[in-house]
């Protein structure tokens, strides 16, 4: 049944590939709000099932790996997803200059406070209180702060440019510094710092032993299969981005939507298997997993897509407006307080849950009612 289920994703996905190659000029030439709905629909369907094929694969990989690089290969197939989705939306005619910043900061309010504030509900409800490996959730946010900052809140206070965008040097230096700043975390946390993001119990005792430990017997051609099959589930939600955000454009400008909608929409579609993910581990009391997979969504999220779509800006000579409204900011400054107050204790209870929750809902209300 999982086989089947396994070479039945990528089957469906690609099909869906060709349906949209063959007819899909047709359909994107004559949308109307009967078509694109069901459109919308069938894309959203078909993406989310294939990501959970990426994933699938991903957590595969993982068990091959071992920890951190298995939940590395996870988190930056998720990001690439995600990256690939707004790039899309950015290089259509039409353009959406708040997309990327709409985006990150729906998946920093998504993962920080509705994931993690469930997540760490569910567990303090089932088994009263977890650990986790500190030093590695510390890495974490020692990253994400300051990448959120420069990202979302300083573009607001630059004075060269008036509207919350970045002058050409500003895009160029920031992309540079937040590549290199998180190639150094990916460095230290596949290399002499990878223990950080091992459960407590599961790190050897000899840093020694630790700074050499792999999985044993790696079956290389094994490895190269799962690699490929991960490739095979990414392409189709790839290929399909543009249809996808020429959709959401449109069901945006004739709903009347929050523009800030189509940001929460692809963060909701390229995170979901992802957050399952991460709730699972949480119940099977494997929170440094959790919390490994909700923060590096996080950092990568930032590592990556401000490069690509300042990188994008650039080229296109299109501004990327990345500054928040203020309310946005005050949400921002509260989550990031508050995940390092939650992340400063080696063990989580409900209380943490609660109130990353709160903050969630009360980022939901704003959407809507600003």
């Amino acid at each position: 049944m999982q086989i089947a289920m396994t070479s039945m994703r990528p089957f469906i996905g690609w099909l869906t590939v060709a349906c949209f190659l063959l007819f899909g000029a047709g359909w994107m030439g004559n949308l109307d709000h009967a078509m694109a709905l069901g459109l919308f629909l069938w894309l959203f369907l078909v993406i989310v099932w294939v990501a959970f094929g990426v994933v699938h694969e991903a957590e595969t990989l993982a068990e091959m790996l071992g920890e951190p690089l298995g939940t590395l290969v996870l988190t930056l197939s998720i990001v690439v997803i995600e990256v690939v989705l707004i790039s899309a939306v950015m290089l259509s005619s039409q353009g959406n200059a708040t997309l990327a910043r709409d985006t990150m900061y729906a998946v920093l309010m998504i993962v920080l406070n509705g994931v993690v504030g469930l997540g760490l509900l569910m567990g303090g409800i089932r088994h009263y209180e977890q650990n986790y490996n500190l030093k590695g959730a510390s890495a974490y946010l020692s990253v994400i702060i300051p990448l959120t900052i420069i990202a979302l809140v300083l573009p607001d206070f630059t004075t060269t440019t008036p509207d919350g965008t970045l002058s050409p040097l500003q895009a160029a230096i920031f992309s540079l510094l937040t590549v290199g700043l998180y190639g150094i975390f990916l460095w230290l946390q596949t290399g002499r710092h990878r223990g950080y993001f091992i459960a407590p119990d599961a790190q050897p005792i000899d840093p020694k032993e630790m700074a050499h430990h792999r999985p044993q017997k790696l079956d290389k051609k094994a490895l190269l299969v799962h690699f490929i099959l991960l490739l095979v589930n990414i392409l189709p939600i790839v290929i399909l981005a543009k249809s996808m955000a020429k959709i959401l454009d449109y069901g945006i400008a004739v709903t009347g939507a929050p523009a800030a909608l189509g940001g929460i929409m692809i963060a909701i579609l390229v995170f979901a298997p992802e957050g399952i993910s991460a709730l699972n581990a949480i119940r099977a009391d494997r929170l440094t997993r959790a919390v490994n997979l909700c923060l590096g969504a996080v950092a990568s999220t930032l590592g990556l897509t401000v490069p690509a779509v300042l990188g994008i800006s650039l080229y296109t000579h299109h501004p990327v407006l990345l500054g928040l409204a203020p309310s946005s900011i005050v949400m921002l400054i509260s989550t990031l307080i508050l995940s390092s107050i939650t992340f400063s204790n080696s063990r989580t209870t409900m209380l943490e849950g609660a109130v990353h929750l709160s903050l969630f809902v009360v980022f939901l209300v704003l959407v809507f009612n600003p």
